[in-house]
């Protein structure tokens, strides 16, 4: 679809500069002519339109990066039948209706979740992580290179493209990591957020 939407484009742009060239080498201009070139001009213009229209509603997918782990998944056993079912499942969802290559979630200063793909580094909220709990809201890294403090999340996994942080009140963190930069859409981000208040909610029994 991309390719496609490109060369929609190319064309058009083509169309117009041999429509620019023919009314700028004419010897004679009529009224005739005059319409002919209005005509071609608008069908040039709407054509690039479309295939930039068509870009947008289209967009190139973004690569998927190599990153440095294990697939696992990793799951506190001192939790209730009820959360560990809740965590299990909420978790499958997330890796696999989202760009998500990575989840964690943090609870009462431990790592209670992991899966997708993990290391073995003891994660400790940094910087970015308190400050999601200080104001409550979801902190989005769409892409990681542009966020100084990015390396708070090396122990979740090494080099993420982007990063969702949401807080679990003050009590904790569901942090999903990505495959590639700008990779979750709005509604990644209102699935986690929505799954996230149900856990809390959970987890706080």
């Amino acid at each position: 679809m991309y390719k496609i939407s490109s060369l929609v484009i190319i064309f058009g742009a083509f169309l117009l500069i041999l429509s620019i060239i023919n009314i700028a080498t004419t010897n004679q201009v009529n009224p005739s002519l005059v319409r002919a070139e209005t005509i071609s001009g608008i069908s040039s213009i709407a054509l690039i339109t479309i295939g930039y229209l068509w870009t947008e509603i289209n967009p190139k997918q973004p690569s998927k990066i190599k990153l440095n782990g294990k697939e696992g998944f990793e799951l506190c056993n001192e939790l209730s039948e009820d959360q560990r079912n809740e965590l299990a499942w909420g978790s499958k969802q997330i890796l696999t209706a989202t760009a998500a290559s990575t989840i964690l979630i943090y609870w009462d200063n431990r790592v209670i979740l992991r899966r997708g793909l993990i290391s073995n580094n003891k994660f400790k909220p940094g910087e970015i992580c308190n400050r999601a709990i200080d104001q409550k809201r979801l902190i989005s890294l769409v892409n990681t290179e542009l966020f100084p403090g990015r390396e708070e999340f090396d122990d979740v996994l090494t080099d993420l493209p982007a990063v969702i942080v949401y807080p679990l009140s003050n009590r904790g963190l569901t942090i999903v990591g990505g495959w590639s930069k700008r990779s979750f859409t709005n509604s990644d981000e209102k699935w986690i957020s929505g799954w996230s208040d149900k856990l809390y909610v959970l987890l706080s029994k």
